[in-house]
């Protein structure tokens, strides 16, 4: 089969591997129909996460249950399904207590030895450990394009909306509009949440968030606390969500929040930062982070797809082959392009 590997900083190949095979009884082997590509991809294709040279990477899927192990009950051979990005035991410590996403046993899909050595899903085939927990089948009439949103993107946005709090009413800043945080636009306005101010340097996302009724503020050309202060009657917003990952964003955040209000670090970190502590204490802040629990969250979120509640489609910007994988990141790397999804 063919599948996207990590060769070095800046290459990626399509290159043939062996096709899965079934190891455990709870395993399930999908055959992919659609791959995104993920702003957490980019860092591997950058180098800021370390993957070992040749391995498969991605983790965003969808596609047909080709084969399924004897324990595995929730899905079957036939059943169109998506995938979450990580998968869980359902049985350990974590996992009795909802945290899926710290499970004991999780792997996440290709992000190589450090995070479990589970091949990824930008190929023709993967293998689906935990399958109980990892898979669900796609609502009928639901698009590809839209169920692959469940297991990452939207689950990460609804996470980052929901852990922090937001409540009918409460004012919301979301900094940085990749398709995280135009997720956590979508989600914040479907929870109530007015003002959302959606922060961004490209006229095209910020475009994207107001047509979403979030209210646009251009990062360089506008003043993000003055627009905050504006709309919150100078208290800064209830709860402010970093989707970038980088220190600059997090100051930011912390600038934006009110007393005693929230902040969410759901972008990815993955070097140390320096956190103006003394603020965040002084104000009683909550700062929360940390991976998305997107098994814990993925039946409601789909159930919002389904009902048209949230509506990824304007997201998608670019459909590529397999076979042009390296086309397609690097148009990502130059930031051409919102959302590209990969069909073998």
């Amino acid at each position: 089969m063919r599948a996207v590997t990590f060769q070095a900083p800046g290459e990626v190949r399509v290159e043939d591997r062996a096709e899965p095979v079934l190891r455990e009884r709870d395993d399930a082997i999908v055959q992919i129909e659609a791959s995104g590509i993920c702003g957490s991809d980019l860092h591997i294709y950058n180098g800021r996460v370390q993957v070992e040279p040749g391995f498969t990477i991605g983790h965003e899927f969808v596609g047909t249950v080709i084969a399924a192990g004897a324990d595995v009950t929730r899905v079957g051979v036939g059943d169109r399904v998506l995938g979450c990005f990580h998968t869980a035991c359902g049985t350990c410590f974590h996992c009795l207590r909802g945290a899926y996403h710290k499970c004991d046993h999780a792997r996440t899909f290709g992000h190589g030895a450090v995070l479990g050595s589970l091949p990824g899903t930008q190929a023709e085939q993967a293998l689906v450990p935990s399958a109980n927990m990892t898979l669900r089948r796609v609502p009928a009439g639901m698009s590809s394009e839209t169920a692959l949103f469940a297991g990452d993107v939207m689950g990460t946005g609804y996470h980052a909306v929901i852990e922090s709090g937001v409540k009918p009413g409460d004012s919301v800043a979301v900094l940085g509009l990749g398709p995280v945080g135009l997720c956590a636009v979508q989600v914040a306005i479907a929870a109530g949440a007015a003002p959302v101010i959606a922060v961004d340097s490209v006229p095209a996302r910020l475009a994207v968030a107001e047509s979403f009724g979030g209210v646009a503020v251009h990062l360089t050309e506008q003043s993000a606390r003055d627009v905050v202060k504006d709309v919150t009657a100078g208290r800064g917003v209830d709860v402010a969500i970093d989707a970038v990952g980088h220190p600059d964003a997090l100051a930011l955040a912390i600038r934006l929040t009110r007393k005693a209000g929230t902040i969410n670090a759901i972008g990815v970190y993955s070097e140390r930062c320096e956190v103006h502590m003394g603020l965040i204490w002084i104000r009683s802040i909550t700062l929360k982070t940390g991976q998305a629990n997107v098994i814990g969250h993925v039946d409601r979120v789909l159930g919002m797809l389904a009902a048209g509640v949230v509506d990824p489609g304007p997201l998608v910007t670019h459909h590529l082959p397999l076979a042009d994988a390296p086309e397609a990141y690097a148009i990502y790397n130059r930031r051409e392009a919102l959302k590209i999804v990969l069909t073998p």
